[in-house]
């Protein structure tokens, strides 16, 4: 008889934004006449730029020809792109190979599937709240212990709280962990640090042999000069830390799948280099983004691309100043917003996350996502996004102040 990975089974309830999802639905169905704004789950409004729309097009009028017609794409990703990618590094003071830069569909896929190349026995840590992604990979490997549900903790997992005291930003546990993760700015705090504050991260790990796998998924947001776009503008982060990257927020590739990952050579875990590791579960386990959609990445990259997304990022925050300003107006304690396209906010009163989901749906018709669903430490909060039309975003601040 076949047997299962019981990790699975200590898994608590379903994936947070599945649950947001159905319990919308099941909202909307039964209310078909509401008008209901999503500002939840990350997903990008505004449609991809023209110049990445004209890269797609050229590249699939190329599939159409012998002569142009490509196949699997290489292990790494296309030299086109991930060199565009490092002298975008290089812009930023960070020298990287294209050999250490990893094509992939998304760095959501790339935070699940790092743990590949980790011990079994692997002691991580988290900021808490968490993009939940991080710790559920982890639980289905059976690195996170056992699942708690009155703390909503995991017994091997060590917790580094990111509440209001410290600015939502983490602090260096008493524990040393084999491997951190890190995301700034943050998901789903907004919050991020200063170039300083990172390189206190980076010498910890370096001085305790741990490795950071550091997601900049939202590094495009940032509008405050001495906040890292990267973790290689700091020294020594080439021999600890991982780097990850997505399209789909920076460019508005949800719907088209890009990302990648940094592995430096410099890293290794005693004599092994953890590049070529990942070298190897990357060309076993994933057969590489579209040769259409990379040629969309590198179009990014272009004057004329930097120029649209930047745009794109300005509409975004510009959304983001809406709901910050129209919360703080309605009474309500906030953070995000700045350097990042999330809203963190204090629920009212007494309510836990869960209320203030159900509270918010039934009495302005407006879903965001709770707080506690990212970690311990979020309960009492609420994230809303700025990824919503411009209309939707000025109405639903309109209907928050009614309230």
């Amino acid at each position: 008889m076949f047997r299962i990975n019981e990790n699975y089974l200590k898994l608590p309830g379903s994936y947070l934004f599945s649950t947001v999802g159905k319990k919308s639905k099941a909202y909307m169905d039964a209310h078909p006449d509401k008008k209901v704004i999503k500002l939840g789950i990350g997903d990008v409004t505004l449609p991809l730029s023209p110049t990445i729309i004209a890269a797609i097009h050229k590249a699939t009028d190329e599939m159409a020809h012998k002569e142009t017609f490509k196949g699997y794409a290489p292990d790494l990703g296309y030299e086109f792109l991930r060199s565009a990618i490092s002298k975008e590094y290089a812009g930023r003071g960070a020298e990287i190979a294209i050999d250490e830069i990893f094509i992939s569909d998304g760095a959501k896929s790339d935070s699940g599937n790092i743990g590949d190349i980790f011990a079994d026995d692997t002691k991580i840590a988290v900021c808490d709240p968490v993009y939940p992604v991080y710790v559920d990979a982890n639980a289905m490997s059976g690195r996170t212990g056992d699942y708690n549900p009155e703390t909503q903790r995991w017994s091997s997992v060590i917790y580094m709280p990111c509440v209001s005291e410290n600015g939502f930003a983490p602090e260096i546990p008493d524990e040393v962990p084999d491997v951190i993760y890190l995301c700034f700015p943050n998901n789903p705090t907004g919050s991020t640090i200063t170039k300083s504050e990172l390189q206190k991260w980076v010498d910890y790990a370096n001085d305790n042999k741990a490795v950071i796998v550091y997601d900049a998924a939202y590094e495009a947001y940032i509008s405050e000069d001495d906040v890292p776009h990267s973790i290689y503008e700091c020294d020594g982060a080439l021999t600890c830390a991982i780097e990850m990257r997505s399209f789909s927020k920076n460019a508005g590739f949800t719907g088209t799948r890009l990302g990648f990952t940094v592995v430096p050579k410099a890293l290794k875990a005693g004599d092994v280099s953890v590049n070529s590791l990942w070298a190897r579960r990357h060309g076993t386990k994933f057969n590489g983004a579209p040769y259409i959609i990379q040629r969309a990445g590198e179009a990014v990259y272009s004057p004329e691309g930097q120029k649209e997304i930047s745009a794109m990022v300005g509409y975004y925050m510009n959304n983001a100043k809406i709901i910050r300003e129209g919360l703080e107006s309605a009474g309500y304690t906030v953070s995000g917003g700045v350097n990042a396209p999330y809203i963190w906010l204090k629920t009212p009163g007494s309510m836990t996350s869960w209320e203030f989901f159900d509270y918010l749906l039934e009495n302005a018709n407006i879903i965001g996502t709770p707080g506690s669903g990212f970690g311990p430490s979020g309960e009492g909060y609420f994230r809303l996004t700025a990824f919503g039309t411009y209309e939707s975003t000025v109405e639903a601040m309109e209907r928050i102040k009614k309230l």
